[in-house]
């Protein structure tokens, strides 16, 4: 079998409340509520049903696998929240850094795109965010991960500037040119190592689980371990997905959490069989020996394309992000911390997901994890927000 390399993330953004144009001038919160707090009911929703079983799961497995190791990363935002709204959870998360056995990744603080559009933005973003993770856990990563697993040969260069030894994304077969994603790689500089997750493998823990129509349901540990023993010892399979799989996406009744003990406990049985984190594979791998992944274009790990189109596909999106970005200057000239506070929360990707029009099975998940009834009520929300801290901006400048 080959070695795993387990990594989760942690997620949540703020929610945009419904404001409707006659709110404009009146300065109210674009993203809490005072009578009933969507943001505070989600979080602490799914920390009772995913980040509270999960993260308490993983902690016994620590003290009673020791060869079990994995990564997390958790955006900005998130940490925010779970303080605020469930410091359970940043609780077991600081129990967990403790035992030296998960790794901690870097990401932008508000989980957006700016590798796309603002390098200066996004550097600023990416160092808010390990500044959180050192003052909460006392951790300075050295492995990245893009929002969404964003990546391209540009983004790159980006995240190697910034001292990375190596980060994250997906395998992506149009741009593997028959090479196997299952060995460590390096950017076409020849700068940084990466990691590409094994879609199939991932999604059928992620997706596919619970899903009564598929040829493989129910999953069972036994077949699983028989899919990774088709790898040699030498390859890596990276098994990359959100932590919401487990508990939120894949309900406890479905058998997830158990699947997920017993897999863990059983890969293990077998002496040759090992966990690595990303540091440790990227230790043991020397630049400039290594193949090279070459992605012109940017790729993520949404949808089947694995592309931008997720944010990116349609005139809302596209003008919304244009717009956005158009405001860096002004927005940061304002010294308004409440303001570029704000604006900084309009760039989480969430917002351009949920304004996604795509339809069929990419669709379909859109529609699943959007709070709100379409497309187009995500983007009249945004449209009245974002008119509203241009309102504000033209007060200060």
């Amino acid at each position: 079998m080959p070695q795993l390399c387990w990594y989760f993330q942690l997620h949540q953004p703020y929610r945009l409340r419904d404001l409707s144009i006659f709110d404009l001038g009146s300065e109210p919160s674009y993203f809490g509520q005072v009578e009933r707090d969507a943001n505070r009911e989600v979080f602490q929703k799914v920390a009772q049903k995913s980040y509270i079983p999960m993260l308490s799961l993983l902690y016994r497995l620590t003290q009673a696998v020791p060869e079990f190791v994995f990564a997390i990363s958790g955006s900005g935002v998130f940490l925010e929240q779970a303080a605020e709204f469930a410091p359970e959870v940043i609780a077991w998360l600081k129990k967990l850094t403790t035992t030296g056995q998960m790794e901690w990744l870097s990401e932008t603080y508000h989980h957006s795109l700016a590798s796309l559009y603002s390098p200066a933005e996004f550097q600023r973003q990416v160092a808010a965010h390990a500044q959180k993770l050192d003052e909460l856990f006392q951790v300075r990563p050295t492995v990245f991960r893009n929002t969404e697993l964003v990546y391209s040969n540009d983004v790159a260069q980006l995240v190697a500037e910034l001292g990375y030894q190596g980060m994250l994304t997906e395998a992506v077969d149009r741009y593997l040119n028959g090479q196997p994603k299952t060995t460590v790689y390096q950017d076409v500089s020849g700068q940084l190592k990466l990691l590409l997750k094994h879609a199939q493998l991932s999604d059928d823990i992620a997706f596919r689980f619970s899903e009564r129509s598929w040829q493989w349901y129910p999953l069972t540990v036994d077949r699983y371990l028989e899919w990774l023993e088709v790898y040699p010892e030498s390859e890596v399979i990276n098994l990359f997905m959100d932590f919401e799989t487990f508990g939120e996406h894949q309900w406890e009744s479905t058998g997830i959490f158990d699947f997920f003990e017993k897999l863990i406990r059983r890969f293990v049985e077998r002496d040759w069989n090992s966990y690595k984190t990303p540091s440790q594979l990227f230790a043991s791998a020397k630049l400039g020996s290594l193949p090279t992944y070459n992605v012109p274009q940017p790729i993520s790990w949404a949808d089947v394309d694995r592309d931008l189109t997720a944010w990116v596909d349609n005139a809302f999106q596209r003008d919304c992000l244009r717009l956005v970005y158009e405001l860096e200057p002004a927005i940061l000239a304002s010294r308004d911390a409440q303001l570029i506070n704000d604006w900084r929360r309009l760039q989480t990707s969430d917002h351009f997901y949920y304004m996604c029009t795509k339809w069929s099975a990419d669709g379909d998940v859109h529609a699943y994890f959007s709070p709100y009834e379409s497309p187009y009520e995500a983007y009249r929300r945004f449209s009245i927000v974002l008119a509203d801290v241009k309102r504000r901006l033209s007060l200060v400048t």
